[in-house]
């Protein structure tokens, strides 16, 4: 009988225990958003003509009609380079130029591997070079870039690369450390006056891989994804499973900001070849209200939404709820 009541007490002890931390999770999970957290937008040209907007149009009504004064831009090599040593610098200009017009700040990436599919976006004249040779081209477009574009008033921070440790995702070579300690490297060497950045999978990586090596390190935060094995998938994950993270990594010294927050859908067959109401069913309204809550109760203090030239064409389709949602929050 002692041996039972001894039993009994000991589980009834360990269940008082996980009933706390139950509690202080849900406390810590629901604390009042930050007072100042500072919301942009990903851009990506590319994107906007995939859609088939005209890519300037939609820009500006970023900058003008939304009001975005952040802005993570992608100097994409493939578009920079398009033959050997030919460098074209007019679109990559122009927005610059107009976010020197609008007041806006600019995380301005480079590198080999950037925003949106496939990541990795290698010019073709590059595409079937050996990787040693690929990366000694890499290392020389960054270089280009970056003596280009350093002096814009715009430019606040140099994203180099985008996931790069990621191998789980994008048609790429495997991620590579002390490569991408090198391209950092030459990134501080040309332009030590601006910070450098990375980024990481919010959800698949451990966010260490790179965090001592730069400035800043960005994350991506996703509420759900599409999984060819699983279909639709949802994670479980809290604000406060990203806030001690970043609290986490934080002692490895960089600034730990949001750069890829869901605000797009993400389903099995290609954006354009959805409906309205297929596109909806993994982003609507609704869900980037939720998802611009869990940001802001993660408490990182700038957060980088994805997915403003989809809100654009939604607008020019006779859909412009989330245009209009996300206006009342850049205007704040």
């Amino acid at each position: 009988m002692r041996r039972r009541n001894l039993i009994l007490g000991a589980v009834a002890a360990v269940s008082l225990i996980f009933a706390v931390l139950f509690v202080v999770q849900v406390i810590r999970d629901n604390l009042p958003s930050r007072d100042q957290i500072n919301f942009g937008v990903t851009f990506a040209k590319r994107q906007a003509e995939y859609l088939g907007l005209d890519w300037k149009e939609t820009y500006r009504a970023i900058l003008d009609d939304l009001g975005v004064r952040r802005l993570r831009l992608a100097a994409y090599w493939d578009e920079i380079e398009p033959s050997p040593g030919k460098f074209n610098w007019d679109d990559l200009d122009w927005q610059l130029r107009e976010a020197e017009r609008a007041k806006a700040r600019v995380i301005l990436g480079v590198g080999r591997r950037l925003p949106r599919w496939p990541e990795c976006h290698v010019p073709a004249w590059a595409q079937n070079l050996p990787e040693d040779q690929q990366r000694l081209l890499t290392l020389s477009a960054i270089r280009a870039i970056v003596l280009h574009a350093k002096d814009s008033p715009a430019l606040e921070v140099w994203q180099v690369e985008n996931e790069p440790l990621l191998d789980s995702f994008g048609v790429c070579p495997p991620g590579d450390r002390a490569f991408l300690e090198q391209e950092i490297a030459l990134v501080r060497e040309l332009d030590p006056n601006h910070p450098v950045m990375t980024t990481e999978s919010g959800e698949l990586s451990s966010w260490v891989g790179a965090a001592d090596l730069v400035d800043v390190l960005g994350i991506s935060l996703y509420r759900l994804a599409w999984n060819q094995f699983f279909g639709t998938v949802y994670y479980p994950l809290t604000p406060g499973f990203y806030r001690r993270k970043a609290e986490a990594v934080r002692i490895l010294g960089p600034k730990i900001i949001i750069t890829e927050l869901q605000a797009e859908p993400w389903n099995q067959k290609p954006l354009a070849e959805l409906t309205v109401e297929e596109q909806f069913r993994t982003m609507n309204p609704e869900r980037v209200r939720r998802n611009i809550e869990f940001a802001r109760l993660v408490g990182l203090p700038e957060v980088y939404l994805w997915g403003a030239e989809w809100w654009y064409w939604l607008k020019q389709h006779g859909r412009p709820e989330i245009w209009n949602e996300t206006r009342d929050l850049f205007s704040k």
